[in-house]
């Protein structure tokens, strides 16, 4: 794993907070699909979308059912249909798995990865994580009879929102979407990043995905990287700066 490390390269960019939204439209690709992850919903990007609509963006947050890998990646190319032009593909956390396979679609000209987990080939969720040392939350998972995970408030609080304050994190965990357990067994053949153009958001403090797994994917599919002293979730806790990355990448295409 170390010398796989030491020999894949990662460019890097860094930006600058910008709460200014009187910008020209950016030039390049104007549509974004945003995907959200697990244990969510589309309003997990509502702190980031106003800012991209205010720079001329076309925005559109699909709505995962979470039900199934394939109703989910359904779900993002119905989103990527209803656009006119290309696109810049968004996903956050387990929706970096869905964008692997959604990004696919000829509309697509780029990839984001938010605090997201990258398949190489041939590989579900499972054996993304099992790369490195997990951070512990599945031991927080719960399990309903029909197989859905949901997290429990501990969960929550410790390591998916810690940065939120309590009384947003209760309604994180009030209004989390249950997930297809069988949805971490579908394989990613093909993976999009490797046709087109990446970039990937580090959250330095994330509890449900290893940091260092982060790190290490970027590299790996070569993509322009930030990296954000952040819980698993910068588009709640830092919107602004996770707004301004995807705009840059998206003046980029």
């Amino acid at each position: 794993m170390n010398n796989t490390l030491e020999k894949v390269a990662s460019p890097s960019v860094k930006l600058s907070s910008s709460k200014d939204a009187r910008v020209e439209t950016p030039k390049g690709v104007k549509n974004i699909v945003l995907v959200h992850g697990a244990f969510a919903d589309g309003s997990s990007w509502a702190k980031v979308i106003p800012i991209l609509q205010a720079k001329g963006l076309n925005v559109i947050a699909a709505q995962n059912p979470l039900t199934s890998f394939a109703d989910d990646v359904a779900a993002a190319k119905r989103a990527i249909g209803q656009m006119d032009g290309s696109v810049l593909l968004v996903g956050h956390s387990y929706a970096g798995m869905v964008i692997s396979e959604a990004g696919k679609d000829e509309k697509v000209a780029g990839l984001v990865y938010v605090a997201a987990l990258v398949p190489e080939e041939g590989q579900n969720v499972v054996d993304v994580n099992a790369a490195m040392p997990t951070t512990g939350v599945e031991q927080l998972f719960q399990v309903s009879p029909e197989g859905f995970l949901s997290l429990s408030q501990k969960a929550v609080d410790e390591h998916f929102a810690q940065d939120e304050s309590p009384e947003e994190r209760k309604v994180i965990y009030a209004t989390q979407v249950t997930w297809s357990a069988a949805a971490t067994q579908e394989k990613v053949l093909n993976p999009a990043w490797k046709s087109k153009k990446s970039w990937y958001i580090i959250a330095s403090r994330d509890g449900m995905i290893n940091p260092d797994l982060e790190r290490f994917k970027a590299k790996l599919i070569k993509a322009t990287s930030l990296e954000l002293d952040s819980d698993h979730i910068p588009m709640v806790s830092q919107p602004e700066k996770v707004a301004e990355f995807i705009i840059s990448a998206a003046e980029k295409l």
